[in-house]
């Protein structure tokens, strides 16, 4: 039995800070090499798009600027986003599409951007930078996990009843303060890893795959790749950060 799964890439033109198209390419290879299709469609501003036919969901980095323009575009389809959302539709948002999941981002002078309020946090603009190498702590299943990746925001996120993504253990994470990384929800990932996230952390790029197919088949087997240069990578970065 063939196997495809639908990738939406959601706003490429406008969520693609340093190279977050990445984590639709890892998705993609790590598919790819387990001969599993992918169909990979790219959704703009305007598009009309219904997210529960989709198996991933992939909202990348953006300038706090567009978030406004973005929760406009998507206001009139959030609901069709928040059912996709309780049928464990797995997604992936990082720094910008973290926020706008959110339910706003405070600006400086106190002007409220709304988010889409599908998830209970917020984002306030921090006095300075929160930028480095960051490793993380977190379990993925009945695993225990430390991922790597790059954080570059000048925005702080708070959470509410939401669980974190996981724990930091060298960098700054949400807000630099908490010790929280990201936030997590059903199959909805948030981050504020760059790096891009999936290429440079094998173990959670598969983790969405086996939730991916899992909402096909409960019975798919994922096989194993073999992940030596992933797994020293990981290891390497993990020695210099810890």
């Amino acid at each position: 039995m063939v196997i495809v799964l639908k990738v939406c890439h959601l706003y490429p033109d406008l969520l693609n800070l340093y190279g977050d198209r990445g984590n639709v390419i890892a998705f993609y290879r790590r598919c790819q090499w387990r001969g599993i299709e992918v169909k990979v469609e790219e959704v703009n501003l305007g598009d009309q798009v219904d997210f529960s036919s989709y198996d991933f969901l992939f909202m990348g980095g953006g300038s706090d600027r567009e978030q406004n323009l973005l929760a406009s575009d998507l206001g009139e389809q959030v609901e069709n986003l928040k059912t996709a959302i309780e049928d464990n539709l797995v997604v992936l948002a990082i720094c910008g599409g973290y926020q706008l999941l959110g339910k706003y981002y405070l600006m400086p002078d106190g002007t409220r951007v709304p988010g889409l309020g599908i998830l209970d946090y917020y984002t306030e603009a921090g006095n300075k930078r929160l930028i480095g190498n960051i490793a993380v702590n977190l379990q993925m299943g009945d695993k225990e996990v430390y991922i790597t990746g790059f954080e570059n925001h000048g925005g702080k996120t708070f959470l509410g009843s939401v669980e974190p993504l996981g724990k930091v253990m060298s960098g700054n994470g949400n807000n630099g303060t908490d010790g929280h990384e990201g936030a997590r929800y059903k199959n909805v990932f948030c981050s504020y890893l760059h790096g891009p996230l999936l290429p440079k952390n094998a173990a959670i790029t598969d983790y969405m795959i086996s939730q991916a197919l899992k909402r096909r088949n409960k019975n798919f087997f994922l096989n194993d790749l073999d992940d030596t240069f992933e797994k020293r990578a990981n290891s390497v970065m993990l020695e210099r950060l810890l």
